[in-house]
């Protein structure tokens, strides 16, 4: 699980990440990624209705993507949504390649 300063909550910061942010896309999954002026990165996960109806399965695949970016080394300084699309099959391999891609 993030740390709690690691979350991205306020609708206002949602709106200025994807109305600024930068877009890379993956197969189902994209991410848009802004600079904010803290001195650490904060991420948020979409996984919507669509993706699956079943929240167990939604909050699998939320769980895989925080454990990813719990483990990797990310650079401070950023905002960071990333959204499910339909249609995903492995969420964990396709955000390796998204940050890479993205280099975050």
């Amino acid at each position: 699980m993030l740390p709690e300063k690691n979350r991205i909550k306020k609708k206002k910061d949602f709106e200025a990440i994807f109305k600024n942010g930068k877009k890379v896309q993956e197969g189902c999954l994209f991410l848009k990624m802004a600079k904010n002026t803290l001195d650490y990165s904060r991420f948020a996960f979409i996984v919507s209705q669509k993706v699956s109806k079943s929240a167990v399965k939604r909050n699998k695949i939320r769980r895989q993507l925080v454990e990813i970016i719990v483990k990797r080394e990310v650079k401070p300084g950023l905002d960071v949504v990333v959204v499910v699309l339909p249609g995903i099959k492995n969420a964990s391999l396709n955000l390796e390649r998204l940050i890479i891609k993205a280099n975050v």
